[in-house]
C-alpha cells in the first residue's frame, strides 16, 4: 500500500503541541510530517507569523476579520509566504490526513486543499464561530485528555466527533519520592513563579524541602528549604521524585502528575477560552488534585499539604492512559489507511 503522509501542524506557542507532535511521531508506523515555526530541521519549517515586534498574543489587530478567523493580520509577509508553502506541500505530498494542533485558520488551509482535517481540540469553552467551524469541516477532533475532565459547556455533537486520548505525553519515569519534598513546576506557556510567595510558603513549612523548576523570580533572602533549579532536562524525573506536585492545569503537566501518581496541587493560570480552569474544575469534580483559584498566602501551606496527601490515589490512575501515544499513532494511521485505501470507517 502507497502510504501517504500525515501532516502534523505544530503550533508555536508553548511546549505541549510539539511534545504531543513528537510523541505521536516516535510511536507511529506511518509517515508523518511536521509543520510549524521553529522545528529545528525537524520537518517543515514555516515562516513566522507572528508580528514584527515579537510579542504575540494573539490578537492581529484586524478592524475586519471574518468569524471562521482568529488570527489573520492583514499585508504580513510571514502569514502571506506560510499559507503558500503549506498549500504547497500539501500540493505536492498529497497528505493523507492533517493532524492540525492547533490553529483554525491551518485547518482551513486544510480543508480548502482537500485534505481530510483530525483537530486537536483542547478542553475549555471553545464555542466561539472559528472553533465550532473549524470543528465541523474536521474529519474527527482528538482530545488529549480525559473525558472526565471536558467542559460541561462542550456540545454534545463535539463530544460524539471526539477521539478522547489521554496520556499521549506523559511517561511514568521510574523513581521514589523523596520523603518531604515539594515540587514546584512552571512552563514555558504562562509567566515565571513569584519568588516572594514561594518564600512564605516554603518559610510556612520548613520541614518540608521546596524545590522549584521551570522560570521563577529569585529572591535575595531564600530559606534553606527552598531550592530553584530552572529549567531541567527531565521534568518527569522530577515529578518521579516528589512527594507532593504543586502547578498549572496544562495538559502536559496534569498527565505527568497523573502518570506518576502523585498528589497533586493545582493552581490553575489564566489561558483563553477558560482552558486551565476547566481543565481543574474537572480534577476538582473527581478529587484528583486539590484545587486553588490562585496562589495562597504561606499560611495557608500546612492545610493545603495535609488535604493533597488526604487525596485518592485511584482518582488520580483513572485519569491516565500509559499507551496514549500508541493508541493516537494508530488511530492516526488507520484514518489515513481509510483515506489511502477508500475504507470508509477504520475502528482502533
Amino acid at each position: 500500500m502507497n502510504r501517504r503522509p500525515i501532516g502534523y501542524y505544530v503550533h508555536h506557542h508553548g511546549a505541549g503541541h510539539r511534545a504531543r507532535a513528537d510523541a505521536i511521531v516516535a510511536a507511529s508506523d506511518w509517515p508523518i510530517v511536521l509543520l510549524g515555526t521553529g522545528l529545528g530541521g525537524a520537518g517543515i519549517d514555516l515562516p513566522d507569523d507572528r508580528p514584527v515586534s515579537g510579542c504575540f498574543d494573539g490578537r492581529d489587530f484586524a478592524d475586519c476579520r471574518p468569524d471562521a478567523l482568529h488570527y489573520a493580520p492583514l499585508d504580513h509577509e510571514g502569514v502571506r509566504a506560510r499559507v503558500a508553502e503549506m498549500a504547497g506541500w500539501i500540493a505536492t505530498a498529497r497528505p493523507a490526513l492533517m493532524v492540525v494542533d492547533v490553529s483554525v485558520e491551518a485547518a482551513m488551509v486544510a480543508r480548502l486543499a482537500s485534505v481530510p482535517t483530525v483537530y486537536v481540540r483542547l478542553n475549555g469553552e471553545r464555542d466561539d464561530a472559528a472553533h465550532r467551524d473549524a470543528f465541523r469541516g474536521a474529519s474527527a477532533l482528538l482530545a488529549p485528555f480525559h473525558p472526565a475532565l471536558e467542559a460541561s459547556a462542550t456540545p454534545g455533537w463535539v463530544r460524539d466527533k471526539t477521539r478522547y486520548l489521554p496520556g499521549i505525553t506523559a511517561e511514568a519515569c521510574a523513581g521514589t519520592p523523596i520523603d518531604r519534598r515539594i515540587l514546584v513546576v512552571f512552563g514555558r506557556g504562562g509567566a515565571a513563579g513569584d519568588g516572594a510567595m514561594l518564600v512564605d510558603a516554603a518559610r510556612a513549612c520548613p520541614q518540608w524541602e521546596w524545590r522549584v523548576i521551570g522560570p521563577a523570580t529569585t529572591p535575595a533572602d531564600i530559606p534553606a528549604n527552598l531550592e530553584f533549579a530552572g529549567w531541567v532536562d527531565a521534568p518527569g524525573r522530577e515529578i518521579a521524585r516528589a512527594r507532593i506536585v504543586v502547578g498549572a492545569a496544562g495538559d502536559g503537566l496534569v498527565g505527568a502528575v497523573m502518570a506518576a501518581d502523585r498528589p497533586f496541587v493545582c493552581v490553575p493560570e489564566d489561558r483563553p477560552f477558560g482552558e486551565q480552569r476547566a481543565t481543574a474544575r474537572g480534577l476538582d469534580r473527581i478529587g484528583a488534585a486539590v484545587v486553588l483559584p490562585e496562589w495562597p498566602g504561606g499560611e495557608s501551606w500546612p492545610v493545603l499539604i495535609e488535604k493533597a496527601l488526604s487525596l485518592r490515589s485511584s482518582a488520580r490512575r483513572a485519569l491516565h492512559d500509559e499507551r496514549g501515544a500508541q493508541k493516537a499513532a494508530s488511530w492516526l494511521g488507520g484514518m489515513a489507511a481509510s483515506v489511502t485505501c477508500g475504507i470508509k470507517e477504520h475502528a482502533v
